[in-house]
């Protein structure tokens, strides 16, 4: 009985931490698991014994391993689930999201399938723009027109302008702190693979609609694509490289095919540019683990709590208007 109970307060514990993102509610959550783990256990052992017990346990655990080895090898994927952990794929997924995925094994088939553009550049043109990625950095801010180094993300004035700034640059400053300095991170000329054109969009923030900056094409060797959201979402593993890290679930915009080899380019809904356009390499084809079949809402939410990431990331008060 006192089991039973302890199992209503996780799931009422758990509801409650989705809903109101509070990290207290996340420990208490976490707590009360690990509480009626060890409760289950002292009670398996005095009604059964340690070695059944165990027995148990080990057979539960391989049932589960063998479940999601077989889900992979069906789905073509070493990882056929995972979970939403941040607010970049606002309204299309939430965070606490679980998601289920299917593997990629012929790349420019799934390109095909799903009419995503593709275009194609030599491979020591991709191989430059790998090794010079500081002029693919570049995102639009609105800023004071009076003041350059007064840079926004956001903005509810009228009277504001646009400029192209270099992101590693304003990483190198904290972004948002030593606003002083922002001025050298103006970017004049595009010079890479890449060019973008922005858009004055709208976002909203805890019930405050404001304009934000945001791409709206890219322009690819004189081929120009916009974002399409009917494309798929995927989930890629990043690298030491990258500026964002873990398993990243967000949108294709593009593919470019150098020489036979694929690199795609990826958005998440509720970001105001490419993945590229804030550090994170074009995802080669082999870093991709699959593409988004199926979504249960707010159940890895149980993950989140079990691995530690109790705290609410930045801008999940905030999703872009479409």
């Amino acid at each position: 009985m006192a089991i039973n109970v302890l199992y209503l307060l996780i799931l009422l514990s758990i509801i409650s931490y989705a809903i109101w993102n509070s990290v207290i509610l996340g420990l208490v959550a976490f707590v009360l698991i690990i509480v009626t783990l060890i409760a289950e256990f002292r009670h398996g052992v005095k009604e059964q014994g340690f070695r059944k017990t165990i027995y148990e346990i080990i057979t539960v655990f391989a049932v589960v391993i063998l479940l999601f080895v077989a889900a992979g090898l069906i789905l073509g994927t070493w990882s056929p689930v995972d979970v939403v952990a941040s607010c970049s794929m606002l309204p299309s997924l939430h965070r606490g999201d679980m998601v289920f995925l299917h593997g990629i094994s012929n790349m420019s088939y799934f390109l095909r399938q799903y009419h995503i553009p593709v275009v194609n550049v030599s491979p020591s043109a991709m191989n430059y723009t790998l090794a010079n990625m500081g002029s693919e950095s570049l995102a639009f801010f609105a800023y004071n027109p009076t003041n350059r180094s007064n840079i926004v993300e956001m903005t509810g004035s009228n009277t504001f302008s646009v400029g192209l700034y270099n992101t590693n640059c304003l990483d190198s400053y904290g972004y948002f702190g030593r606003q002083s300095s922002y001025y050298t991170c103006l970017v004049r000329n595009q010079t890479g693979l890449i060019r973008y054109n922005y858009s004055i969009g709208r976002v909203n923030i805890s019930g405050t609609t404001l304009k934000i900056i945001q791409t709206s094409l890219i322009t690819i060797n004189n081929t120009t694509i916009s974002e399409n959201f009917s494309n798929p979402i995927i989930v890629y593993r990043t690298t030491r490289n990258d500026t964002f890290s873990g398993d990243i679930i967000h949108r294709v915009v593009a593919a470019i095919n150098a020489g036979g080899r694929y690199y795609l380019l990826t958005r998440g809904d509720n970001n105001g540019g490419l993945d590229i356009q804030f550090g994170n390499y074009p995802v080669a084809q082999d870093a991709v683990v699959g593409y988004v079949i199926g979504i249960v809402p707010a159940v890895g939410y149980l993950k989140l709590i079990i691995s530690g990431q109790l705290s609410q990331p930045a801008g999940c008060n905030s999703t872009i208007l479409r």
